[in-house]
């Protein structure tokens, strides 16, 4: 489920305070095979198990925030960094 276009235009990173969009397909899916083969973890060091089927990516590129059956999980241990 698309993300509301109105929440979308408030939100933003809660570490850098940068906006944020809808990341882009092949993003999710480099991110969803890294899923597959067991390598990909959040920030916090977590192991990410499940497909991100829908997620935020800050402005920068640099970290994306995942959507979860629409709603934003906008917390920094539980974000993810991109190389």
């Amino acid at each position: 489920m698309p993300i509301d276009q109105e929440l979308l235009e408030i939100l933003a990173c809660p570490e850098t305070r940068q906006p944020v969009r809808p990341a882009p397909e092949d993003v999710l899916a480099r991110l969803n095979a890294e899923i597959a083969a067991g390598r990909l973890r959040s920030r916090g060091g977590d192991v990410v198990s499940s497909p991100i089927a829908e997620g935020l990516l800050r402005e920068d590129g640099r970290v994306l925030y995942v959507v979860d059956d629409g709603i934003p999980i906008m917390l920094i241990d539980q974000s993810i960094e991109l190389g």
